[in-house]
């Protein structure tokens, strides 16, 4: 493979999508080579570029999770977008869709009545519960799954009004990491069966899948973890310390030998290492009210600075507390060369590097698209001549 080979050229993908789930998924196939076509609602397009304005007029979650696509505009109710859209699968190796429930199938677009017409064409149907159950045709959004799936009744402080969400879309990332894999697994699967095949991704699937530790701590009827704020509920000391100059440090402790060094070398109280009230993990855990205190007053003497030294020295995990502005200036990204830039509408835009560099190829980073910005270039391929493509507009199919 040439440094402009990708795994995923040749590959096209058709995306009926919004929000964060199966765009999600789409642009990990774009960043491997994958030709997506995604289609869009004319005159509003996915209701996530609707989300905000913060990147120069541009929605955030757009921006994150749309570049390297080509946006085709389409009525999907019409009656003549079927056409349209039955030439694009045609040619298409890959249809994703996450739709209301129930949606796709309506419009003749479930695998079992696309695979006759199609046999090597993947679908990939992403909704918030999956296909059966009494929770199938149920709406479902991100906090919705994190609240279902049980990750709010470990995140948070203390006491029942100190539930937190995370602070990014999990329960739409899991799913759409799960469909991304799928879909590789799919290809994987024709390469060796000549067929296409169905891949049924639920986002509360996604997430409880992610939520093993804690289902597995209070397995059998046992007490769950507790919410312990940003601090590891069952680990300790594990999580956020004040120090002297109102900074933040957060450092983490897995063993008993790093327990020790941390006595020894950061603390400077050697003697605490055997402390009955602290000699394993599970008395520190339980005393960690009476250990925190100790640790605040040890590092309210010294600067965060001081103290991330310190814990250096004695190879004791830490890090700092960064804040978006601190991860977009963040050393080690800049070092490692993770940015690249983008096109969009509003100009040229930063992107991080795919997390999984693969250093046989270079992964597509193309530009952010404007609303139905291919259309006219996608039905060009497929053979509509100009004439056609302004009777479609006008009648308000594109």
């Amino acid at each position: 493979m040439t440094a402009n080979q990708r795994p995923l050229d040749g590959i096209t993908v058709v995306s009926l999508e919004h929000a964060i789930a199966a765009p999600f998924c789409t642009r990990q196939l774009a960043d491997l080579g994958a030709r997506v076509i995604k289609i869009e609602r004319p005159g509003a397009g996915d209701f996530a570029r609707g989300y905000d304005e913060r990147v120069r007029g541009l929605a955030s979650h757009f921006v994150w999770t749309n570049r390297s696509k080509e946006s085709l505009t389409l009525d999907l109710k019409h009656d003549d977008a079927g056409n349209i859209l039955e030439t694009l699968l045609a040619d298409a190796d890959v249809l994703v869709q996450n739709l209301a429930p129930g949606a796709a199938a309506r419009m003749g677009l479930s695998f079992e009545a696309l695979h006759e017409r199609f046999p090597r064409l993947i679908v990939c149907d992403i909704s918030g519960y999956g296909e059966g159950g009494p929770y199938e045709k149920k709406k479902a959004y991100d906090l919705l799954i994190q609240s279902e799936g049980g990750f709010l009744s470990v995140t948070g402080g203390p006491g029942e009004d100190q539930m937190a969400k995370a602070g990014c879309s999990i329960a739409d990332i899991s799913a759409g990491m799960y469909a991304y894999s799928g879909i590789l697994s799919a290809l994987l699967l024709r390469g060796k069966t000549g067929q296409g095949s169905r891949i049924d991704v639920s986002m509360l699937e996604s997430l409880v899948e992610w939520m093993g530790y804690p289902m597995y701590y209070a397995f059998d009827g046992a007490p769950q973890p507790p919410r312990a704020g940003a601090a590891h509920s069952t680990i300790y000391p594990y999580g956020p310390f004040p120090t002297g100059d109102g900074g933040t440090v957060m450092l983490g402790l897995q063993n008993e030998r790093e327990w020790a060094a941390f006595c020894d070398k950061v603390l400077l109280t050697p003697e605490l290492a055997t402390d009955e009230r602290f000699s394993a993990n599970f008395k520190r855990s339980e005393n960690r009210d009476v250990l925190r205190q100790i640790i605040v007053d040890r590092f309210a003497q010294m600067s965060a600075e001081g103290v991330i030294q310190r814990l250096e020295d004695a190879q004791i995990a830490s890090a700092r507390v960064n804040d978006m502005q601190g991860v977009w200036d963040h050393p080690q990204l800049k070092a490692r060369d993770s940015w690249r830039e983008v096109d969009s509408p509003a100009g040229k835009l930063p992107s991080l590097l795919p997390p999984a560099r693969n250093a046989a190829f270079i992964p597509r980073m193309d530009a952010v698209p404007g609303l139905g910005q291919h259309s006219q270039g996608i039905l060009d391929q497929l053979g509509y001549s100009a004439e056609a493509i302004d009777g479609l507009r006008a009648r308000g199919v594109i």
